[in-house]
Order: C-alpha cells, then sequence, then structure tokens
C-alpha cells in the first residue's frame, strides 16, 4: 500500500507534468493568438442578430505562421482561412509584417441553435516578427486556399566603411 507520502508526491509530479506541457503550449501558440474584434456600425435588426452571433462566438482565433529566409527574401506563411484577398491588408512597420484584416461571419443556418462556437468573426490585426529588414515596396503577397504568402526581399546590409582617426 502507497504511503501518504508517495501520493503526494505522484500528485505533485502528475501537476508538474501537467503544468509544463501547458506552458509548453502557451509558449508555441502565444503568438499566433489573434483578437477579433466586431465592428461597430449603425444595423438593421439581421445585423444586430449577426453581431450577437458574432460576440458570442469566440472572440480569439489563431493564425499560425511560418517565417524563413535565405540570401535573398524572407517568406512569410500565415493560414487565414474564411477570407478574401482583397480583405486583407499589409504592412511592413518596424521590422514587422503587420496582417489586417475582417472576417465576416458565415453561419451555416439561421433556425436552431449552436452549442460549439468557435469560430472567431470581425476585424483583426498580426504582428509577425521579420528576422531581417526588408523591402517592402519590393514584396509580393498571394492568398490560396486559405493560405496567405508574402515574399519580401532582404535589403543587403551596407558595407561598413572604416573611420581613421588622427591622432594630434
Amino acid at each position: 500500500m502507497a504511503t501518504w507520502q508517495q501520493l503526494r508526491e505522484g500528485v505533485s509530479r502528475a501537476l508538474d507534468s501537467l503544468v509544463d506541457g501547458w506552458n509548453q503550449l502557451y509558449e508555441h501558440a502565444s503568438g499566433a493568438m489573434t483578437r477579433f474584434a466586431p465592428r461597430a456600425s449603425k444595423m438593421n435588426q439581421s445585423e444586430q442578430e449577426d453581431r450577437e452571433f458574432t460576440r458570442r462566438s469566440s472572440g480569439w482565433g489563431v493564425l499560425a505562421a511560418e517565417v524563413s529566409n535565405d540570401s535573398k527574401r524572407v517568406i512569410v506563411r500565415l493560414e487565414a482561412p474564411g477570407l478574401e484577398a482583397d480583405e486583407i491588408d499589409l504592412q511592413v512597420l518596424d521590422n514587422m509584417l503587420v496582417v489586417r484584416g475582417e472576417k465576416h461571419l458565415q453561419r451555416e443556418h439561421d433556425n436552431g441553435q449552436y452549442h460549439v462556437l468557435e469560430c472567431a468573426y470581425g476585424s483583426f490585426e498580426r504582428a509577425i516578427p521579420l528576422p531581417v529588414e526588408v523591402d517592402s515596396n519590393r514584396g509580393k503577397a498571394s492568398y490560396n486556399h486559405g493560405v496567405l504568402r508574402v515574399e519580401l526581399p532582404i535589403i543587403k546590409e551596407q558595407k561598413r566603411q572604416g573611420i581613421t582617426i588622427s591622432v594630434a
């Protein structure tokens, strides 16, 4: 029979393992978590119902990203399902790729009840750190099958010139 001390140690190890798992999950996903906020506007009855539905649905969503680079370019891939290409706005600010957009409400039906509301709707903004300085004026973007792909040419670092110091 296990003693109370052994039982207590076993529970403590299990809790530590659970906490470590949650911390790893949080670290892995925290950058991808994006807040979706409903737009404020004048609304008719149908739009008020849609806004209520949006409010009850998840206000957070995951926009998972991959950032890679070679010697010439940085490539960012962002999973952003449920959008149209013209609903996405891109900017490079302070070595960050800023992705903004609005995911419009998509309901399967208007009657009956929803039991799970995990999809996020509304406007969003996600800032993705870039590993090097890029030329945003020559960037290219495409959106296909819910994946945004942004290719940004790297600005070649200027060769550093030495400064001669004269001793007087």
